[in-house]
């Protein structure tokens, strides 16, 4: 029998930047690590820089492993959660958050803004940069943490704009998520994200996730597709693929037993799936990664 779990609510963070500042900046290690791991959502758009190491991206319905670190933009109240399970070494993690308007709805409506604007649109479905854009901000983001508030401030500008004029980027919820519905909507589609994300390695049927939001499985089905643009079985299989890219990359499981501790319980079916998830076979994609490893 299922353990039963007191459901958590989705938390709507409250970010208040400290008297003077109009943004904030936060730094993570080994020592002090972000423990927000909850699906988790605020006004503020939050830039996440992963200084090296691997992890999951959890952004809207969007789900997916990455290495070699992460350059993220999050949109307002764009649904996500933490993104480091683990830091060691000299893995670390720098996030900033601040409202579209920090520096004032005129400032921004300057022509030299412009850049600016557009970024702030594209971020509303998410944004994961690349290439020398990723190795370049990377760089101003690290210098953060030894300047004082006003070339913070300078530093960030410099940044947004980078990023505005960057064609290295990925839009994350490219087919489009409706995330501006408020109140009871939202939470429940908070709720089935942080109950798949908990529960992702267990049988989890229609009948159990559509009582959870007290709807009937065929209107959760519709209410979950029209929200996501996905069907609850694709998304909860992403979460299992995501977690046995994460297993593959890091543990030296048996390829059998990574599929049936994502929670699959068909091995042909795990292989297919992963195939036309990542491009690759199971075995094919860990032979690659030791190859660059190596």
């Amino acid at each position: 029998m299922k353990e039963t779990v007191a459901l958590q609510k989705p938390t709507l963070e409250s970010i208040k930047p400290s008297f003077g500042h109009s943004f904030t900046c936060t730094w993570f290690d080994a020592d002090h690590q972000n423990n927000n791991q909850t699906w988790h959502y605020h006004p503020e758009i939050e830039l996440v820089y992963v200084n090296g190491g691997t992890g999951k991206r959890l952004i809207g319905s969007h789900v997916s492993y990455y290495q070699k670190g992460d350059l993220l933009l999050i949109g307002s109240n764009l649904p996500h959660c933490g993104f480091t399970e683990k830091l060691s070494g000299r893995h670390t993690e720098t996030v900033i958050q601040m409202k579209p308007d920090f520096l004032g709805d005129e400032f921004l409506q300057v022509p030299e803004m412009r850049e600016i604007q557009i970024l702030f649109e594209r971020a509303r479905g998410g944004m994961a940069f690349s290439g020398n854009t990723k190795k370049e901000v990377g760089n101003q983001l690290r210098q953060l943490k030894e300047q004082d508030e006003f070339d913070q401030l300078l530093t960030i500008l410099s940044v947004l704009n980078r990023l505005g004029t960057s064609k290295e980027f990925k839009i994350l919820n490219a087919n489009g998520l409706s995330l501006e519905a408020i109140g009871r909507d939202n939470e429940r589609i908070e709720r089935v994200f942080n109950y798949v994300r908990t529960h992702f390695k267990e049988h989890i049927s229609l009948d159990e996730i559509a009582d959870l939001i007290s709807m009937t499985p065929p209107s959760f089905c519709r209410f979950f597709k029209k929200t996501t643009n996905k069907t609850f079985v694709q998304f909860v299989n992403e979460i299992r693929l995501v977690h046995a890219s994460k297993l593959l990359a890091e543990h030296h499981l048996g390829i059998t037993d990574i599929c049936f501790e994502c929670g699959f319980n068909n091995f042909s079916h795990f292989n297919k799936s992963f195939k036309k998830f990542t491009g690759q076979t199971p075995s094919a994609y860990r032979d690659e990664l030791k190859t660059i490893i190596q």
